[in-house]
Formats: structure tokens, sequence, C-alpha cells
């Protein structure tokens, strides 16, 4: 193969890359729109109990605040808020003291967790947990979630959400999930990241949700469990090896039968203020587990990367004119899925100010997806492991 006929093969494939990715935004906003214009689940009557599970290992700053939120819920029926912590001397179980004493009335509950039952130390205090539980739903999200006053209300109506398609509608709600947005605390690493979930993740949510004819998997902002589902799948215990916990326990909980519902309210997960190391080992976690976990959904990832494809488009074929449009196609389908997904359907006041941010966001994203091919080694809370069939093995 001659020079200048490679040089036309690439043109070609990066061309044709490019439209395939355009293509995969218009569907993506396309799923958005049809989210925005589906009808709010009406409220459960009567409202069933809950019980909020929450894994702790130490204190992050706004930590208490979330923990608040939970507490500020215009919820008719009873919950409950039980805290696992693997030692008492933890920081985090005095902030869960102080919140017993600022919220007397209700019922929260520190728990010790000593034991280690798996490689998964959340899973491990959740199996802890759950004895202690005296609820019919379990509701279980991460520990700098803040959630709204009518938060319970919400995502319980899920369990009574109606279902069009005749096929699944006979199966009874397993799992109510949850989109959300991220709150961005000082460095442009922990920008990126908030401007990854708002603009990048909950779009592929959206679009799988249609595409796959609802969801099929757990997302850790919000998993609210009926007990009769989690004892399906053997409990928590069945994933206390699993580093991708929450789309696991969806995804074993749609298999057993039951149905998946995707709230409309939206929560907030608070993104620390990464360093670049930091950034990049959570990027990588997070793209390895997927590549792990949907090894044909990883490859497809190629086509999300737009704005990256057709910047490569432009370059492999000199500026041509139709690469240059293919570009700024490109970039204004990039605006308008950011903007519909994150400030309209997450109401994520930080999405308009970092726009001028995607194109950086987009090419470092895309290096990072091909650095997921280089090995299943991933970095957690310091550690080292290598994420093979779902399981956390550490590093030699």
């Amino acid at each position: 193969m001659t020079p200048h006929t490679l040089a036309l093969a690439i043109e070609g494939l990066t061309t044709l890359l490019a439209i395939a990715s355009i293509g995969y935004l218009a569907v993506a906003w396309v799923a958005a729109r049809l989210f925005l214009r589906e009808h709010r689940h009406p409220v459960v009557s009567p409202p069933p109990s809950i019980t909020i599970l929450k894994s702790l290992k130490g204190l992050d700053p706004g930590m208490l605040d979330a923990f608040r939120s939970h507490c500020r819920q215009t919820y008719s029926g009873s919950y409950e808020l039980l805290f696992g912590v693997s030692t008492l001397s933890d920081p985090a179980a005095a902030a869960v003291l102080d919140l017993q004493r600022e919220f007397p009335n209700l019922s929260i509950r520190l728990v010790e967790c000593p034991q280690n039952l798996g490689t998964n130390g959340k899973v491990s205090t959740l199996i802890q947990l759950v004895p202690h539980a005296q609820h019919e739903i379990l509701l279980v999200n991460d520990s700098d979630i803040t959630v709204s006053p009518h938060y319970l209300e919400r995502i319980t109506a899920g369990f009574s959400a109606p279902e069009p398609n005749p096929s699944i509608a006979a199966r009874p709600v397993g799992l109510v999930t949850a989109l959300y947005r991220g709150r961005a605390h000082g460095t442009l690493a922990s920008r990126l990241e908030a401007l990854t979930i708002s603009t990048a993740f909950q779009p592929s949510v959206l679009l799988a949700k249609v595409l796959e004819c609802g969801l099929h998997y757990g997302l850790g902002s919000t998993l609210a469990i009926r007990r009769q589902a989690l004892d399906a799948i053997g409990g928590f215990p069945a994933i206390a090896d699993q580093l991708a916990d929450d789309y696991e326990l969806g995804a074993r909980i749609d298999r057993s039968g039951f149905r998946i519902v995707l709230s409309h309210e939206v929560v907030e997960t608070s993104v620390p203020a990464y360093n670049w190391r930091s950034f990049f080992d959570h990027q990588l976690r997070w793209l390895r587990t997927v590549r792990d976990a949907r090894p044909g959904g990883y490859i497809g990832l190629l086509f999300t990367h737009t704005f990256a494809l057709a910047l490569l488009n432009a370059i492999a074929s000199g500026l041509s004119p139709l690469s240059l449009w293919l570009l700024g196609l490109a970039f204004f389908l990039r605006l308008t899925v950011a903007m519909t997904a994150g400030a309209l359907i997450l109401a994520d006041h930080q999405v308009l100010p970092s726009l001028w941010l995607l194109p950086l966001h987009d090419v470092t994203a895309f290096a990072l997806w091909i650095a997921g091919f280089a090995s299943d080694t991933i970095v957690w809370r310091g550690h080292r492991f290598h994420v093979r069939n779902g399981r956390l093995y550490p590093t030699s």
C-alpha cells in the first residue's frame, strides 16, 4: 500500500467514524428529549417504610451536610438511617453522633461493622447493616450524595411506575435508581470530572434506556431495593467481591425477573478537588470496570467521542471543507446534548460556565478511553487491583 493510498484510507475511515459518532449524539439528544417528556411517577399511597443504608469510611468535606439532606425529608411514611463504620474510631462516626443530636426525633443509628466479608469494603459493611434494618425497602446511596426534601417520596413513587412495554409490564419493580450531577470543587480536574458526569455519562444512561427498552443496571447515586428482589439474588454477599457493585446489583436483579425504574429525581454527588493523578486513576478505574463488565459496550464507547473523532478526521483530511463542516456539526450537537442533559434534565448550574472546557474534556476522555485497553489494573482507595470478571484481585 502506497503512502497516498494509506492516507486516503485513514481519511475515509475517520470520516465514517465521525459521521457515525454524530449519529450517536443525535440519537442521544432524542433519548434525552423523550425522558423530559415522560410523566413523573405518582406518589405511592400508603408510602412504604424505608431503611437508608450508608457505608462510611473517613469524613469528607460537606459529608455532614449531605447527611442532613436525608434528615429533612417531607416524606409522610416512616424511615430510618443506618450508618456503618468498620471501627468506631473512624472520623465519620463522630459526624453521625452529631447528626443524632441535631435530629433527635429521627431514627438514626450507628453500627460498627468490623468484619471483612469481601474485597469491596462498602458491600462488606452493607452485609453487616442489613440485619439491623427494620423496613421492607432498603435504600443505598453513596456517603457524599445530597438530596432534595422530596427525595424519598419521588424515589418510592418508582415502585408503582406504569410500564408501557407489555412484554415487561408484568414484572414487579425490584429496584429504583436515579440520575445524578457532580458538584466540582476548586481544581480543573474536578471540573472535568463533573463535566463527564453531566454531559457524557448521564446522556449515555438515557440512551441505553431507550435502545435496551429499559434500564438493566443500577447507579450508585440511588439504589432503592425491595427485600424480595435482594433475597432473589442472594443478598449483598453475592456482590461482596464486585468492584462495580451498583451495576452488578441492578444487573442481577434484572436477570432475576424484576424491573428497574429510572426515577426523574436527580441527586448530587460531591466531586473531590482532584489533582491530575487522582483524576486519571479515577477515570481509568471506571473505564476498566466498564470494559470488564461490558467488553462490547466498551468498544462501542468509541462512538461517544464525537468531537475527538471529528477533530481526527479534520487533521487526517488536511482540513478539507467536509471535515470542517463535520467538526462544526459535531461541536454543535455536543453543546446541544450537554445543555439538554446537563442543564434541563440534571439542573446542573455548573454546565453553562464550563462549556468552554468541552474540547479539552473530550480530547482527554478519548485518550483515557484508549488507555483503558492497556491493562486491567485499577487504583482504588490507594491500593492496586486487577479487575477480572467483575472481581477484584490484589496485585502482587
